[in-house]
């Protein structure tokens, strides 16, 4: 959240500035997939090259360095108000609101009964080890198709793009419910990433275009949340089916959001029209 509300600040006296902020949220979402699969790797291997303590260590000392050159970082001054600027009446929680933190904690139940199933499976299979990364490989084709969607024509609206995605990560994820091997779940995982990026693109750009622009930073913190919610709740169930009967329930967990997220798009986007 705190990235994303300085993107639209950035780019207030662009003429074309919804373009221009696709493009960032589609980078920004891409770099975000890229460091969710180098961050355990790197810090996986370090902990089998030198020591688990070292690796945490390593972390930490990556954290502090760079998030306080982030919390320091020039454009954070572009989304404080101007001063005497009057600020919105409006309600800060709006329906469309509501309905994009549902959107986002449908794709946290994902992120969470996919890392439980995988790393059930992996655990079977005898390489508990392999889990974390098994998992990481969702973020490959997510980083892919993040940058890709900055290239699409802006007569493409989000909830068009949202209804989209969410038809991919639901066909996708259905062949979860097949694997029975790590190199399957590997295969099925990278292809199911293709579908992650845009759909969470979506709703976050939705999200700031929808809301005054000094509650961007709440509907952001808002939404991100939701997606922390989702994935403790995806891990919860997924968990608890997976201590009854392995991989593939909780793998079910996954689809049943994946086919709850369509139902939700579908309905979104038949009440604001595919050119909102």
């Amino acid at each position: 959240p705190l990235a994303r509300v300085r993107w639209q600040p950035i780019t207030r006296r662009a003429p074309d500035q919804r373009r221009l902020v696709d493009a960032a949220f589609s980078y920004e979402g891409a770099a975000d997939e890229v460091s969710f699969v180098l961050g355990p790797a790197t810090v996986g291997l370090l902990a089998v090259v030198v020591a688990p303590g070292d690796a945490l260590l390593v972390a930490a000392g990556l954290l502090v360095a760079f998030g306080s050159w982030f919390a320091l970082h020039p454009t954070a001054a572009l989304t404080r108000p101007e001063p005497g600027a009057v600020r919105s009446d409006a309600p800060v929680i709006t329906g469309v609101l509501v309905v994009l933190a549902l959107a986002q904690m449908l794709i946290g139940m994902l992120f969470g009964a996919t890392q439980t199933g995988s790393t059930v499976l992996a655990t079977a299979a005898g390489e508990p080890g392999q889990a974390g990364l098994i998992h990481a490989t969702l973020g490959v084709g997510s980083a892919i198709a993040g940058l890709a969607i900055a290239a699409l024509p802006e007569r493409i609206g989000y909830p068009t793009r949202m209804v989209a995605s969410a038809s991919a990560l639901l066909v996708l994820s259905v062949p979860l419910l097949l694997v029975q091997t790590i190199g399957q779940l590997v295969a099925v995982i990278a292809l199911l990433g293709f579908a992650v990026a845009p759909y969470m693109i979506s709703n976050f750009a939705m999200a700031g275009s929808v809301v005054e622009p000094e509650r961007v930073g709440t509907a952001m913190t808002l939404l991100a949340g939701a997606t922390g919610i989702g994935y403790a709740l995806g891990s919860t169930v997924a968990g608890r089916l997976a201590d009854l009967g392995g991989h593939t329930p909780a793998f079910a967990v996954t689809v049943t959001a994946t086919a709850l997220a369509l139902v939700l798009s579908l309905a979104f986007r038949a009440r604001r029209g595919s050119s909102s």
